[in-house]
């Protein structure tokens, strides 16, 4: 290992968390919430960079200084840590959607294989009715009957079809993230199975002429739901990433500070589930009528993009984006 190398493309970012810590010690002001985040970021990176010196070189100068600055930024962080209400807000409203942002690789991926098993789905009940008891639980499949959708409140939401399909989403996204210890092969599974289920309803109802019925009880609370799930889904693909590309860290190191970036990702969608699970309870059964349950799915996922880019945006102005 090259140690003069190394030092010259890394030590501006040394320089830097001394600079924040040198902020911190006056104490003659707080730090702001983003360059909070800024500090978290660089104890992640400068922690990385002194376990790669113990490996290659635990007695140059260099990993000294590193570990006496990684101890002082250990320190300060969990003082500053004690600010939670402030970090809190910060956490929702500019470095998530900032995370998202930077992860929305893994996110779109997750996206596309759900697409993949919804197309699945679809094409495998259109072709032959049957194959839903094949693919969804039993009980729900003999529990789908598109000619009581007549009614607003139609068989579509049953108590049964309800709190399965919501169950089944929470469930998905929480193992989704799990899955990540997995190198993501699980993660992997669960979006395209997820698609099937759903890929499969649509078929269903579209061979009973209900689509419009069926996407009208589905999508006001659907796009925030699915919405959470490829995020949950982005992190363990990302995990899964991190495990095969390291990059220039020990992979270890690596997968373990990817599963805790990944699991701010799952913590973030929390609220995302509590506002749909809202719908879902008041919304979607109510009897309002079809166009207007579009319009809410409208504006759901109108309210999720302007969420996506004020955060993004803010975030961008204090700091440097993450990167892969």
């Amino acid at each position: 290992m090259d140690i003069s190398r190394f030092i010259r493309e890394h030590k501006s970012q040394w320089t830097e968390l001394e600079e924040l810590l040198l902020q911190l010690s006056k104490r003659k002001r707080s730090l702001q919430a983003s360059h909070i985040n800024r500090f978290t970021e660089l104890y992640k990176i400068v922690s990385a960079h002194l376990a790669t010196l113990q490996t290659y070189s635990p007695a140059h100068e260099t990993t000294v200084y590193l570990n006496h600055l990684v101890s002082q930024a250990h320190n300060a962080m969990y003082k500053e840590g004690n600010k939670s209400s402030t970090q809190l807000k910060e956490f929702f409203l500019t470095y998530f959607p900032s995370l998202i942002q930077a992860r929305s690789l893994f996110v779109g991926l997750a996206f596309v294989l759900f697409l993949l098993g919804g197309l699945l789905g679809f094409l495998s009940v259109w072709k032959d009715p049957l194959n839903l008891s094949l693919i969804m639980p039993g009980a729900m499949a003999d529990s789908i009957d598109p000619s009581k959708t007549a009614d607003p409140r139609g068989d579509l939401h049953s108590p049964l079809v309800s709190t399965a399909i919501m169950t089944n989403n929470i469930r998905v996204a929480v193992l989704a993230f799990i899955s990540g210890v997995t190198l993501g092969i699980g993660t992997v599974y669960l979006m395209i199975s997820n698609g099937l289920l759903v890929g499969a309803l649509a078929a269903v109802f579209m061979q009973s002429g209900k689509s419009y019925v069926f996407w009208a009880y589905i999508l006001p609370h659907g796009i925030i739901e699915l919405t959470a799930i490829f995020i949950a889904g982005g992190a363990g693909l990302y995990m899964g990433y991190r495990f095969f590309v390291p990059g220039p860290y020990p992979r270890k190191l690596r997968f373990l500070e990817s599963a805790k970036e990944s699991a701010q990702l799952l913590i973030g969608t929390i609220p995302l589930f509590i506002i749909a699970g809202i719908i879902e309870g008041y919304i979607t059964p109510s009897t309002l009528s079809l166009e207007m349950k579009y319009i809410i799915a409208g504006i759901t996922l109108l309210l999720l993009a302007l969420y996506y880019v004020y955060g993004s945006r803010k975030r961008a102005k204090g700091q440097p984006q993450l990167t892969l």
